[in-house]
């Protein structure tokens, strides 16, 4: 799918952050693996996948510059700062209102982030979704990247990992960001939640007896649209840079795939 828009949350909750006083950086966006920052690894990675228009949702000035910056070299790929707010979901929901159906949404911690992955993402997607939602499959994971530390989702099918990719293929994916957005105001106060999200539904999960599809399918039906969870082939998609520790993991991950690589062809 060529000419798709896309989002990336490069927003902060405020206070220090750890990964960004390890590199000495502003952010952690700038933080560089290899000779690119995660910034410019990440939206790197949506160009090769074919996106036309790129958002940076952000409230630091230093990525805002590299937004610009990337602007004036991106060619035919229109890229552009957005303001971020308070939390990520308000972020997604005042960019979609700005860009539209269909949007991309990633973040820019997802340093090892493929076109592959995203073209393949794309693909799986059930055309009927209003939304979908990338996550991997603990084996998979645990395949390609044995000395991580992830959050699982525990279902009765399995551990699941989040991707940090999600496709709003509709203008009704606008009701499930709006319940994100519920749920994301009650993060402190679990009992609001459960009523958002119904006692039986949190009951099922906690107790193991929903299974992926069913739990993201349920989730949907909540906001009124119909969500779809896509599985990912890929395990090295769960991993992103949550703190310094992960960053040295991407680091040492990216300088193995360069080292793998052919060297370039000789003109002689």
């Amino acid at each position: 799918m060529n000419g798709f828009s896309a989002l990336v949350l490069a927003g902060s909750r405020g206070g220090a952050d750890p990964v960004a006083q390890a590199a000495g950086v502003s952010h952690k966006g700038l933080a560089t693996v290899g000779d690119e920052t995660l910034l410019a690894r990440v939206v790197g990675a949506l160009m090769l996948a074919g996106a036309g228009r790129i958002a940076i949702s952000t409230n630091d000035p230093q990525i805002e510059a590299a937004a610009i910056a990337m602007a004036s070299a991106g060619g035919a790929v229109f890229i552009e700062p957005l303001p971020a707010t308070v939390s990520p979901s308000q972020s997604v929901a005042e960019a979609f209102a700005t860009l539209g159906a269909p949007l991309l949404v990633t973040t820019v911690d997802h340093a090892l982030l493929q076109a592959e992955w995203i073209e393949q993402f794309l693909a799986d997607t059930p055309p009927d979704a209003d939304i979908a939602a990338l996550l991997a499959p603990e084996p998979v994971v645990q395949a390609a990247v044995p000395d991580t530390q992830r959050t699982w989702l525990k279902l009765r099918d399995g551990r699941y990992s989040g991707c940090n990719l999600f496709y709003l293929a509709t203008a009704r994916a606008a009701a499930a960001v709006e319940l994100w957005r519920t749920v994301e105001r009650h993060r402190k106060q679990p009992w609001k939640i459960a009523g958002v999200l119904g006692i039986d539904m949190l009951a099922q999960y906690l107790t193991g007896r929903l299974s992926l599809d069913e739990a993201v399918a349920r989730l949907g039906a909540k906001a009124g649209v119909k969500a779809a969870a896509v599985r990912s082939a890929y395990g090295l998609a769960a991993v992103d840079v949550d703190k310094p520790a992960d960053l040295e993991l991407v680091r040492r991950i990216a300088a193995a795939q360069a080292a793998a690589q052919p060297p370039p062809a000789s003109d002689g």
